[in-house]
């Protein structure tokens, strides 16, 4: 963070927690955002086991402008084979809309890229909506290369559950 974000109020700071509430009105409002509220199945409950948990799944960062939550970043490790190197996924980088053009995602960005370095990785992936222009405008201006080559596979519900019961025991 530079000094003119601190001079700002700017803060990012890892959550903990007393967050998991705040972080669940913000992944609200990303999924309506995204226009995909109606897929939210997560709670307080499960939401405070993934990143607090026994074996914590992610880790998420919430970004405060003048003392006001302005934004989070969940992201978890990842590893390439063909290159043998850590990275890390980012699963969501979201400013409250009021809070934009202020420094934040970026500030959320680096940070996660910071955290990224420190742990040995040297890959920061995400994926953003197609439609999603201002994103994919901001991610462009930040100098990250667009992989188009590559789509995304998902399995889900009874799909991964048919898939799963036909492991060889």
């Amino acid at each position: 963070m530079s000094a003119a974000q601190q001079d700002e109020g700017l803060v990012i700071r890892p959550a903990d927690p007393g967050d998991v509430p705040l972080l669940m009105r913000l992944i609200l409002e990303l999924a309506e955002y995204e226009r995909l509220a109606d897929q939210v199945r997560a709670t307080d409950e499960l939401l405070e086991r993934a990143l607090f948990g026994e074996r914590p799944a992610a880790e998420a960062l919430i970004a405060e402008l003048a003392g006001e939550p302005a934004g989070y970043a969940l992201f978890f490790p990842t590893f390439s084979t063909f290159l043998a190197i850590q990275g890390v996924w980012l699963e969501d980088l979201f400013v409250r809309p009021v809070f934009r053009r202020n420094g934040v995602g970026r500030a959320l960005l680096a940070a996660v890229a910071a955290r990224t370095r420190e742990r040995g990785g040297e890959r920061l992936e995400w994926a953003a909506l197609d439609w999603n222009e201002l994103a994919l405008d901001f991610y462009r201006g930040l100098g990250a290369d667009r992989t188009d080559e590559w789509i995304t596979h998902r399995l889900v519900g009874d799909a991964l559950v048919d898939l799963a019961a036909q492991a060889p025991r």
